[in-house]
């Protein structure tokens, strides 16, 4: 798959002249023979459950954080909004992307085709980048509303604008890798199952010359990581300190002081899924970086494709899974809208007004 991708297919273009150590036969015309499954039974089904997994938490928690924003009028703020956008972009990840990486990560070769290739790459890539581009805007939010309550808020209208230009950035950021990506046949390379021969096929970015894809896997690294890590970073280290002076004003009136109290919480909310987010697409990063700058032999490409890619890819899939249940442990209003979906769904009950679900007073 391509660069934002992020599939075993990443070092499919090394593979292409090194083809991994799951090598069980070489016939004298050079034919190189693969194993169509590329783990054990106990190590396949270690995969399956843990991609399982994410892929209901990825659907069913963001489902419900779609639902309960959707479905109450109170619950669509500007901040609420954002998380809707981040929800729909992890539930794409888990659709369209958790499914494909699983399989690709069990067999040898792409199976897909060239629109599969292309789609995933493109799907994923996109959802990631506006995932990061959101964190950002909900960042610049938060900083605006708390550092400088007097100034022009951002209202529903404008996050929607905003929301639609990080889809329309996050597409153009993502174009040059899905423009290279091709699925092609290896030469004299063939997967072995049941005493039958199959060809193989690699999804991979075929760049005019090697250090094009060098320099776009760090303009992406840049744009879509590290300088969204940076200014989160410090938007949140002034909100922290904004709300530290506040609340340490004890001379602060009481309703005054509870409202910092909650954004506080909102805040260590918000945080939290930045900070995770960050975290687990750091090894994926990493691992990137380290194929593109690296020139690594038969053996560490195999042991990257088959164990260390397909645990970063699930590490970071495994993001867009927890984000709802972040909200739910620290919000009261999605908490009780998580209820009120779940007992909907399971009792066949009229979905509850938007005043028992709650106003969302705490996204200020």
């Amino acid at each position: 798959n391509g660069k934002m991708g992020f599939v075993k297919m990443e070092i499919a273009s090394l593979n292409e002249t090194a083809v991994n150590s799951n090598t069980v036969a070489m016939d004298t015309a050079n034919r190189t023979y693969m194993p169509y499954y590329l783990h054990s039974t106990g190590m396949a089904i270690s995969y399956i459950l843990c991609y399982v997994v994410v892929l209901l938490l990825c659907v069913g928690g963001n489902v419900l954080v779609s639902l309960v924003v959707l479905r109450n009028r109170n619950m669509r703020s500007v901040t609420n909004l954002f998380i809707l956008n981040l929800a729909i972009s992890d539930l794409l990840i888990g659709v369209f992307c958790v499914p494909t990486t699983l399989i690709d990560s069990l067999i040898s070769g792409w199976p897909f085709g060239q629109i599969t290739c292309t789609m995933s790459n493109l799907v994923q890539g996109m959802s990631v980048s506006a995932s990061v581009f959101t964190l950002v805007a909900i960042a610049v939010d938060r900083f605006t509303g708390i550092v400088y309550p007097f100034r022009h808020r951002i209202r529903p209208v404008t996050a929607l604008l905003t929301i639609l230009f990080i889809w329309v950035l996050a597409f153009a950021v993502i174009c040059p890798s899905a423009a290279n990506l091709t699925v092609i046949q290896l030469e004299d390379t063939y997967m072995l199952q049941d005493n039958q021969t199959y060809p193989v096929f690699v999804c991979f970015e075929n760049w005019p010359r090697p250090e094009m894809r060098r320099v776009y896997t760090m303009v992406i690294f840049v744009h879509v990581y590290l300088a969204p890590l940076g200014i989160i970073s410090i938007m949140y280290g002034c909100i922290a300190a904004k709300l530290s002076i506040n609340l340490r004003q004890v001379r602060l009136a009481k309703v005054r002081r509870a409202r910092s109290q909650r954004r506080v919480k909102v805040i260590k909310m918000l945080t939290m899924v930045a900070v995770l987010f960050m975290v687990s697409w750091l090894p994926l990063w990493t691992l990137m970086l380290l194929t593109d700058y690296r020139d690594l032999d038969t053996q560490q490409i195999d042991f990257l494709s088959s164990y260390l890619f397909p645990v970063a890819h699930w590490l970071a899939f495994f993001n867009s899974g927890i984000n709802p249940i972040i909200y739910g442990f620290f919000n009261e209003n999605f908490r009780r809208g998580f209820q009120a979906a779940v007992a909907c769904r399971l009792c066949s009950m009229p979905w509850p007004s938007s005043e028992n679900i709650g106003k969302g007073e705490v996204f200020i």
